[in-house]
């Protein structure tokens, strides 16, 4: 598209910021702001957010962008999003970044021609009395085919669970022009045997979805590597272990590879409720949150 969200080099990946708990509010408002003073990039608001979900954090702070990651096309109706986002978007200055994704068939009960849904549901928003603009909306793209609409009907891709390898291969996908911004997870822990198990535990999930694993076997792993929460060799691949500056060089590795920017996940031992704030506190001293 040629115009890029505002996102920065690095962004926070989290689902432990969505919440609709009332006492959760002022915890979660509390931790949006300190990530914005900290000189993140961008919160990518992990599992299939509302739009009001990212409006709180939108709320919240007062410079830093906020994504859905992502926003799943079966669980929010076209028209209703684009509602809500222009409603949000005009109070805070294009900070709002639409990321929308197709989910998986193990998830969605009417799972059905992703690409083409895909490709109807940006129609609507297209089609909405005020449109979500292209520039202003990401794919949440694997194969080359999502890839390419990205490129052609979005400002670029949000891939999760890839490598440094498959982003130099979205990027010949997408051009030069298009936003690439994957997660990585990551894992603060200098034991690395305990980082590993922590990584397994959360990466078995994941390894039950089939797009997942299909684009994994693309990348040249086996079905092996995904047995028992992940090989070794996938631990390396899709995960940073370690220090702050294993966790930096896990990150220089995407943006070589050719990222405008990664959305990087603290995997704790409860990732999707607590906040780990110390961990972003440590990040933020090592990471090139301002293209250094």
């Amino acid at each position: 598209m040629g115009s890029h969200p505002a996102l920065g080099t690095i962004g926070i990946w989290t689902a432990a910021l969505r919440s609709t708990d009332p006492a959760r509010e002022a915890e979660v408002r509390e931790a949006a702001a300190e990530l914005d003073e900290l000189g993140y990039g961008a919160i990518w608001l992990g599992g299939s957010p509302a739009p009001d979900e990212a409006g709180l954090l939108l709320d919240a702070t007062s410079r830093i962008g906020v994504a859905t990651g992502i926003l799943s096309i079966w669980d929010h109706e076209a028209a209703y999003v684009a509602e809500r986002f222009a409603a949000i978007d005009a109070v805070h200055d294009g900070r709002f970044v639409l990321g929308l994704g197709v989910s998986h068939s193990k998830i969605v009960d009417r799972y059905a021609r992703p690409y083409t849904a895909m490709r109807e549901y940006l129609t609507a928003l297209d089609s909405a009395p005020v449109p979500v603009p292209a520039s202003r909306r990401v794919l949440a793209a694997l194969g080359p085919k999502m890839l390419r609409l990205a490129g052609d009907r979005a400002a670029g891709a949000h891939p999760y669970l890839v490598t440094p390898e498959f982003t130099a291969s979205a990027r010949e996908i997408l051009g030069a022009e298009a936003v690439l911004a994957p997660e990585l997870k990551v894992v603060l822990d200098t034991d690395l045997d305990r980082a590993r198990a922590t990584a397994r535990d959360y990466l078995s999930f994941y390894l039950a979805l089939p797009n997942y694993t299909n684009n994994l076997l693309r990348l040249g792993f086996e079905e092996k590597d995904f047995a028992n929460g992940g090989s070794d060799r996938l631990i390396s691949s899709v995960f940073a272990l370690g220090d702050e500056e294993a966790i930096r060089r896990g990150v220089d590795a995407f943006l070589a590879a050719g990222a405008d920017h990664v959305a990087v996940q603290v995997v704790t031992a409860d990732p999707l409720r607590a906040l780990p704030r110390a961990e972003w506190r440590a990040l933020a001293q090592a990471l090139p949150l301002h293209g250094s």
